[in-house]
């Protein structure tokens, strides 16, 4: 850990949460693996929807631009990951080790909040952990969202792990802005709120994230679950040709796209206008 400031991030926290709905609430809900963080808003009587941040300094509230036009239609629920940045609270020596471990964590989520099943979305690292829990619990996934999603369809390009390995090696606020403005590049600018908050997750105390192959080709084949892919057309930490392809090979109910101008680091919070629109329009669309 270096020099990771609590009352920074907390702050930084709050900057951004501060950008959602005005009907935000903060939930705690028990798990096996601590209490998970959830951020939401919207109706309470609205259809459910669960969304999940990618990994490294993202939280929950990296959904905060999407929040607004989501719940108008859905009630919204972001997740903290646990053992993450991020304001869930690990239980002692039980966060997650393995695929199964973040699956069953996010069915305790789904059971604390009252759910049997909701739409289910996630970024890079999040939509991952999604995708992994539609292939091992699809009655719980009515509808899933994966936006640019890493490790499930095409691995990682060398140069931008490459890119990402000094900040990895020793977290710096300085080293994740570095890499954050690299892989952003000549896209949308980022905004500042939400750039200082990466920078004061730099060195938090999570767990080592879960890792593991791509799905199983047999599995995303026999997923019977309606699945929208985004790629980012700008992203660096894959070919976005290459994930939509593989998805379109693979998963039988299955829309595709690539956004245009758009960095992988970029999202959610900072993206084409029309993306609300798809994901709105993905989640309404009659099975």
């Amino acid at each position: 850990m270096t020099g990771y400031d609590s009352d920074a991030f907390g702050s930084a926290y709050e900057a951004v949460r501060a950008k959602w709905p005005a009907d935000r609430e903060a939930l705690s809900i028990p798990t096996p693996h601590g209490t998970t963080r959830v951020n939401a808003c919207g109706p309470r009587d609205a259809p459910p929807l669960l969304l999940l941040p990618g990994g490294g300094g993202a939280t929950s509230l990296s959904w905060y631009a999407q929040a607004g036009p989501l719940s108008a239609t859905r009630r919204v629920y972001a997740a903290d990951l646990p053992g993450a940045p991020g304001l869930s609270v690990p239980a002692p020596g039980r966060h997650p080790r393995t695929v199964a471990d973040l699956t069953g964590w996010l069915d305790a989520v789904l059971d604390g909040l009252g759910l049997a099943s909701a739409d289910v979305g996630g970024h890079s690292y999040g939509a991952w952990i999604a995708l992994h829990h539609a292939l091992r619990a699809p009655g719980r996934v009515r509808r899933l969202l994966l936006l640019d999603p890493t490790r499930c369809f095409t691995g990682y390009r060398p140069g931008y792990l490459l890119h990402a390995l000094p900040m990895l090696l020793r977290p710096t606020p300085g080293r994740v802005r570095a890499f954050l403005e690299w892989e952003t590049g000549g896209t949308a600018p980022l905004d500042p709120d939400w750039l200082r908050l990466q920078e004061a997750a730099a060195g938090f105390p999570a767990a080592k994230p879960v890792t593991g192959p791509l799905p199983a080709p047999d599995a995303l084949r026999a997923l019977e679950v309606p699945v929208l892919v985004l790629a980012a057309g700008r992203g660096k930490a894959h070919d976005p040709l290459r994930v939509t392809a593989g998805a379109k090979a693979l998963l039988p109910h299955v829309t595709t796209a690539v956004l245009p101008g758009v960095s992988h680091h970029a999202l959610p919070q900072s993206a084409p206008p029309d993306l609300a629109a798809r994901l709105t329009g993905f989640l309404d669309a009659s099975d």
